[in-house]
């Protein structure tokens, strides 16, 4: 159910975008949206398409994004690190006491030739 929603999500989040890119803005956009689109509507009429194209998909997007979270946040998972740690007090050891120096080698005596 979860990929389901979240396949359906990225869908909507593709469809956002190229909705967006469509739209003619201050600066010109792609501009695929200026003109008639196929001479069937006027330039007001494709813009209020894609206004409400848009308004749409952002709606279902929030809307995916609101049961996904939701369907994440059932999962059974620790809140806090600090409660994932044992509940017994730690078994603290004392330290060993410090290794003593080794005694220096003696030298050994010379060689006779």
């Amino acid at each position: 159910m979860e990929s389901v929603i979240l396949v359906i999500h990225l869908l909507i989040a593709i469809g956002l975008v190229g909705v967006i890119l469509i739209q003619r803005s201050e600066g010109g956009g792609l501009g695929i949206g200026g003109g008639t689109m196929g001479g069937m509507m006027s330039t007001r009429g494709t813009a209020n398409l894609l206004t409400r194209t848009t308004g749409i998909l952002a709606a279902c997007f929030f809307a995916t994004s609101i049961v996904l979270a939701i369907l994440a946040g059932g999962h059974s998972r620790p809140s806090s690190i600090i409660d994932s740690l044992p509940a017994g007090p730690a078994q603290s050891t004392a330290p060993a006491a410090p290794a003593q120096p080794a005694a220096p080698a003696q030298p050994a005596p010379p060689v006779a030739q």
